[in-house]
């Protein structure tokens, strides 16, 4: 049963009730994800009213949202009534919740929350005629063989197919089936994103492992990387000049892994990587990562799905989104220092300065 409470995280009093004291101009869902808080964040600071679906339990307190002047609407992807509720007055809607996991295991789940809980979103962001702005993820794009960066007309091919990479792809699909219906919808391919705001940590977790000294050999292949508020930006963007029915990467920086582990090191105040590992080496770390999982029914973050990602090229043309969206990124280095910057001062990881002088 779900709670039909809805809140306002401000000094503004709580309602209660199947309707809103007032209607928004943006729903959000993933609000509390890295993605979506920094789209909440932005759209609070550029005067918007906006309205998070947040799960039912969640916690009095989450600092994701604590403080922020919205409404929230308690409900989960997979209800209808609580998604229509939340949805009706609004006029765009931002779906970034999703299930993320790169392996093998899971389908089940992220098949329920990313494209069942996806046809949810969009069904009824359509009877409520908000626009709505899909936030998929490259991986839902091919990659070239030539090694040239894919576009957003890209086939589907080279990535392996797991549940995390099967299942944007039907959500993409789900969203063009809802635009054939008469659906007001963009699709949105952000790359690899750091920043602040990162409360899971999700993305960011590469960062903190290598900073934490743990980046001594970085696997063979490449990403591009990106500052979650230019995504965030571009997202916005799209709600205002996105083409109904159209794709568009918001993407990064093209490095290998072995340089973006170098900055992440040196602002972490680590030693340099040494280099890359063989892939040999790493395959290996797939497989018993994989047998790992099998033994303990909990599969790990390194397993051959993983590994097959990390060795490949993972690059990708923003084009479309600087001509049609004004898309624009702000150096690597600044989205790193600032990210990092935000983890140390929300204790995720310690100062440089302080990790020294225990080393000493």
């Amino acid at each position: 049963m779900i709670d039909a409470s809805t809140k306002t995280i401000s000094t503004t009093a709580a309602t209660r009730g199947d309707s809103f004291q007032s209607a928004v101009d943006c729903v959000v869902t993933g609000a509390t994800g890295l993605v979506g808080n920094n789209v909440v964040r932005l759209l609070l600071n550029r005067s918007r009213s906006v309205r998070a679906l947040v799960r039912p339990h969640r916690p009095v307190s989450d600092p994701a949202l604590e403080g922020l002047p919205l409404q929230t609407a308690v409900g989960t992807l997979d209800d209808e009534h609580a998604l229509q509720r939340a949805i009706d007055g609004s006029s765009f809607v931002v779906h970034s919740a999703a299930m993320v996991h790169c392996g093998w295991r899971h389908r089940d789940e992220m098949h329920r929350a990313n494209v069942l809980g996806t046809e949810l979103v969009a069904r009824c962001a359509r009877r409520a005629g908000a626009r709505l702005i899909h936030v998929s993820s490259v991986d839902a794009i091919g990659l070239r063989q030539d090694g040239v960066p894919a576009d957003e007309e890209t086939p589907p091919g080279v990535m392996p197919e797991c549940p995390y990479v099967v299942t944007k792809r039907e959500a993409e699909e789900v969203i063009l089936r809802e635009v054939d219906r008469g659906l007001d919808a963009v699709i949105v391919n952000p790359v690899f994103m750091l920043g602040p705001w990162d409360w899971k940590p999700s993305s960011g977790r590469m960062l903190l492992e290598v900073a934490s000294g743990k980046g001594l050999f970085a696997p063979p292949g490449g990403n591009d990387f990106v500052d979650v508020r230019d995504v965030a930006a571009g997202i916005l963007a799209a709600m205002d000049r996105g083409q109904t029915g159209r794709r568009y990467i918001l993407g990064g920086h093209a490095l290998s892994y072995l340089e973006a582990w170098r900055i992440f090191a040196r602002v972490g105040g680590r030693i340099q990587p040494l280099g890359t590992v063989g892939p040999g080496v790493l395959r290996m770390a797939g497989w018993c990562g994989d047998l790992a999982g099998l033994m303990t029914r909990r599969e790990p973050a390194v397993n051959s799905a993983a590994v097959m990602m990390s060795m490949l090229p993972h690059h990708f043309s923003c084009e479309r989104a600087r001509r049609e969206l004004g898309y624009t990124i702000r150096p690597l280095e600044d989205a790193v220092q600032d990210a990092w910057e935000w983890f140390v001062g929300h204790g995720y990881a310690k100062p440089v300065r302080e990790r020294t002088v225990l080393v000493r």
